[in-house]
């Protein structure tokens, strides 16, 4: 390709991860011709192991629960909260009620991610990685490409759309200095991978998720596959700070959790250290002239109960009908962007909220669940737990809402409509008169 020629496609996706992929696959689905561009080789590593219920139900929609359910990958049917006395509470996604999927997977994100990534080039994407992307092409305040390598060149593609699901890197948010930081939120994560798991000697149930908490932070723990297990310690940037080398103190966190120990008696790490630091942004713009973002390049919160797959693939799906309709209707581009960015921000904000209270509630789920309203059921505590957030007759998700003490975004209009039970959600609101 010569240096003044370039691709010409419908859409630009930056990114290959979940939400990028399904993004990919959405758009490619439509008939609409779709580049997409991952940095890095697949497969590779990736931290963010638990998925939540209600990703039973995007992978159904999908026509993929079957297959990723074939694949070996951990039931996960609920979450145990515990501390450093050893006290716990389980949450069962059974008390979501009937209707919805009760069960959903531990993954390893390499395996994972790659399958969706193949899904995407099934489904009439092209795929290039590595391939990182240098740059976006503005002209008249309107992103029309990037700029990016491979294969030992420097290339341009233009296009009608890109779709930036670009992760932390975030291509649009640092091109326009749309990202912020958000200073209540400002973690460390130091984690890595266990092999020799033997779940007979977990105290508690078989492929669950436990979160433990403690004075200075608190401790996840996610089997991965039969024999693997992720642990991760979290904490505050000061914390991390004033305590010794990273190994230390993740090896002394995690110490302070005594069912996470016991769970991981007789295991060996299999993975080296990794940190991740200042992890939690957003933007408070999310569509722009060309553009839009999805997943964790627009935002990134807490992974305490684990959302994010989740909202990076509902996010990338709604993108991907998003550009489908204006490429289809661009009369109505500026209507359905505006429309895209209510219903990223409601299920990032609800996100934000309920991790939010957690953490204001000292890192304590018991103390927190006795300290809501008697409105609120078992029921809605499991329901936002399995990803129910864009629902309107969600009362813990209305009680979160309603505390400005935990306002994030610049005011925006709420989107309610539930992208995986649209029709059960529905009907609730209407049996609950709101």
């Amino acid at each position: 390709m010569s240096a003044n020629s370039y691709e010409t496609v419908d859409v630009v996706v930056i990114g290959g991860g979940p939400g990028g992929a399904t993004a990919a696959s959405t758009i490619a689905a439509e008939g609409r011709s779709v580049l997409l561009l991952e940095r890095s080789p697949f497969p590779r590593f990736h931290i963010g192991e638990s998925l939540l219920p209600y990703m039973a139900g995007v992978l159904e929609q999908m026509g993929l629960l079957e297959p990723f359910a074939d694949n070996g990958y951990v039931p996960k049917c609920g979450a145990e909260f515990t501390d450093g006395t050893g006290s716990f509470r389980r949450v069962s996604f059974e008390d979501q009620g009937p209707g919805r999927h009760h069960q959903t997977f531990q993954v390893e994100r390499a395996h994972f991610d790659n399958a969706l990534l193949e899904h995407a080039r099934e489904a009439g994407a092209q795929i290039r990685n590595p391939a990182p992307v240098d740059e976006l092409i503005v002209q008249d305040g309107r992103v029309v490409g990037v700029r990016y390598r491979y294969e030992g060149e420097t290339r341009e593609v233009r296009a009608q759309y890109v779709v930036d699901a670009s992760g932390r890197s975030g291509k649009v948010a640092q091109t326009f200095g749309l990202r912020r930081s958000v200073d209540q939120l400002r973690m460390v994560a130091i984690y890595r991978h266990f092999t020799g798991l033997n779940e007979a000697a977990n105290p508690g149930e078989r492929g669950d998720i436990q979160i433990g908490n403690h004075k200075d932070g608190w401790v996840w723990a996610i089997p991965v596959w039969e024999d693997t297990i992720s642990i991760g310690t979290v904490m505050h940037k000061d914390t991390f700070r004033r305590h010794g080398e990273p190994e230390q103190i993740f090896d002394e966190h995690r110490a302070r959790i005594p069912r996470i120990a016991q769970r991981l008696e007789g295991t060996e790490p299999s993975t080296k250290i990794r940190i991740e630091t200042d992890y939690c942004y957003l933007s408070d713009q999310i569509a722009g002239p060309g553009w839009l973002m999805v997943g964790d390049a627009g935002c990134f919160v807490d992974p305490i109960f684990s959302g994010g797959v989740y909202l990076a693939m509902v996010s990338g799906r709604e993108a991907g009908r998003t550009v489908a309709a204006a490429l289809e209707h661009p009369s109505r581009t500026e209507q359905l962007q505006a429309s895209y960015e209510s219903f990223y921000k409601t299920g990032y904000d609800t996100y934000f909220r309920l991790i939010r209270g957690f953490y204001d509630y000292k890192f304590n789920f018991g103390q927190y669940r006795e300290d809501l309203p008697d409105f609120i059921e078992e029921r809605h505590v499991s329901l936002l737990l399995a990803g129910d957030f864009w629902s309107q007759g969600n009362a813990l998700a209305r009680y979160l809402k309603s505390e400005r003490r935990w306002d994030t975004f610049a005011p925006f209009e709420y989107f309610y409509g539930c992208p995986v039970y649209p029709d059960l959600e529905l009907l609730e609101r209407v049996e609950t008169g709101v």
